[in-house]
């Protein structure tokens, strides 16, 4: 086979050493009759779709990273392992797709060079793995994380219309070498199918658009108002959770609400603590090593008052965040203790934030008893009672009655007929479609949605309408001026416009060129 003349020889040579792994040089090619077979093209396009296929799953690992510090506690309560596993599913991520990318590339340059596509059998084993390591990826996602394809979903509102840009211009730099392989191909009925299939997947492209809504597409002035920022148990990614270093460093990021997680202790005292145990938070397992295992409501206040709630935060780094804090606050970290409600409630007062808590845990025999303690804490405290946001929906009635200032939150949506209309619900971001915030809005529902860490996911709930969000990384919404896919309906039509008539004319440009 002779080379083109675009494609020198010892770049064609190189080329296909590195597919097929074997030094052949441009004699030896001819001597041995090489040419692609049915089953080399087969073989390509096992790689192209292995390709798209990686490409896919990286979309999703972006997605992912949202919510994967979760996981991570997930993992930490089965395993008692802590690991930050959105280091390992990038480095993952990055080789797959790599690799798949550079074989692609490979390819495409053989072809366009007019190169046999003799890919070697390792290869061939590694893209089996591949495919078989992304859909293993795949179907563990669907059966222990289901909602993250709802995450997926509300993605795709925001990233729809710029994906759609880059498909279409990835599918025009296709047209050189399909251009290449239908004119040096002699099967006529294979010419057309192609042409076909390609056709018919530019027409779907071009026209896409028409099918993709995005609550971000609309003029500036139609914007809704910034979210205000509910604090994730306090600023987590600038101090230990649930502490009095974690309520200052949310008031700093301007937070409106700290929002924590509420146990009772053996002797009555309510305190902050997500964890039904204390091992992750706490360094329990020192100081109480044969009681570690038990829930944390079992031990009395003056045992949690001898833990340290802070160094493990230093230790572990559950965010990178927290290798780029002063030297002060590390030494702030290292004094920290598990908080009281009542100091919890000082603070927020002095501060004039809200505070909104979950009383934990629902199922304890002595639940009522966890909530009158409560409620006794909060009149103590004398903060006013509408800075105190109550979730738990256990004996809220009583709560009513005893303290009716107290703003109630709901976490789930409205009923039809409800008797007494909702006034503020809490739910994952992933419960609620930009149609129903909007409608919510409209009737004057205040809506608040967790856990919200990414400025992609902030911006399509801003865009949205969304009253609040609860997030992790107050530090880092904090600075946005404006959503990031926000695009004017006329600025948006006029670059469909212009990205489907370049790609036409380009398309065109190739397959005359090429010819």
């Amino acid at each position: 086979m002779a080379d083109p003349p675009s494609c020198c020889r010892p770049c064609a040579t190189c080329l296909l050493c590195l597919y097929s792994c074997q030094w052949i040089t441009a004699k030896k090619e001819k001597r041995k009759g090489l040419r692609t077979t049915k089953c080399d093209c087969s073989w390509f396009l096992f790689l192209f779709c292995v390709f798209v296929f990686t490409l896919v799953w990286l979309y999703f690992a972006i997605i992912i990273l949202n919510d994967l510090h979760n996981f991570n506690e997930f993992i930490f309560k089965q395993r008692k392992l802590w690991l930050d596993w959105s280091l390992v599913l990038l480095v993952a991520t990055a080789v797959l797709i790599t690799y798949s990318a550079v074989l692609l590339v490979l390819a495409l340059c053989l072809q366009l060079c007019g190169q046999p596509l003799k890919l070697h059998w390792l290869h061939k084993t590694l893209l089996i793995l591949t495919a078989l390591v992304v859909a293993a990826a795949f179907a563990g996602l669907g059966i222990k994380w289901a909602e993250e394809w709802r995450s997926a979903r509300i993605s795709l509102q925001a990233t729809g219309p710029f994906l759609h840009i880059g498909i279409v211009g990835g599918m025009t730099l296709l047209a050189w070498p399909l251009a290449s392989f239908i004119y040096r191909t002699h099967s006529t009925g294979l010419k057309v199918f192609l042409l076909l299939v390609y056709c018919a997947a530019m027409i779907a492209l071009y026209l896409a658009p028409l099918g993709i809504t995005s609550p971000c597409i609309m003029e500036e002035n139609q914007l809704p108002p910034k979210p205000a920022l509910v604090g994730h148990r306090g600023a987590p990614m600038l101090a230990p959770e649930n502490t009095l270093m974690s309520l200052r460093k949310a008031v700093d990021c301007d937070v409106q609400v700290f929002e924590t997680d509420v146990m009772v202790s053996a002797d009555g005292v309510p305190f902050l603590m997500h964890d039904e145990e204390l091992t992750r938070t706490t360094n329990v397992l020192d100081v109480f090593p044969e009681r570690a295992a038990l829930n944390s409501t079992a031990f009395n206040w003056t045992d949690l008052q001898q833990l340290d709630a802070g160094s493990w935060f230093l230790e572990r780094r559950p965010f990178p965040t927290v290798q780029s804090l002063s030297a002060g606050d590390h030494s702030q970290a290292t004094k920290q203790r598990i908080p009281s409600l009542e100091q919890a409630l000082e603070a927020a007062k002095q501060s004039n934030i809200s505070i909104m808590f979950d009383l934990r845990p629902e199922n304890h025999s002595d639940y009522q008893s966890f909530v009158n303690a409560t409620l006794e804490a909060i009149l103590r405290s004398g903060i006013p009672l509408r800075q105190v946001l109550w979730l738990p929906d256990g004996f809220r009635e009583q709560v009513k009655q005893q303290v009716p200032g107290v703003q109630q939150i709901y976490g789930r949506k409205r009923l039809q007929n409800e008797k007494e209309p909702l006034l503020h619900v809490n739910l994952p971001y992933q419960d609620m479609s930009s149609e129903e915030i909007r409608q919510y809005r409209q009737d004057n529902i205040s809506v608040n949605l967790y856990v919200v860490n990414e400025p992609w996911l902030f911006s399509v709930l801003w865009c949205s309408g969304v009253s609040s969000v609860t997030t992790n990384a107050c530090q880092v919404l904090k600075e946005m001026k404006r959503p990031m896919w926000l695009l004017p309906s006329s600025t948006y039509l006029m670059i469909w416009i212009v990205v489907d008539c370049t790609s036409l004319l380009v398309i065109l440009w190739a397959f005359l060129l090429v010819k």
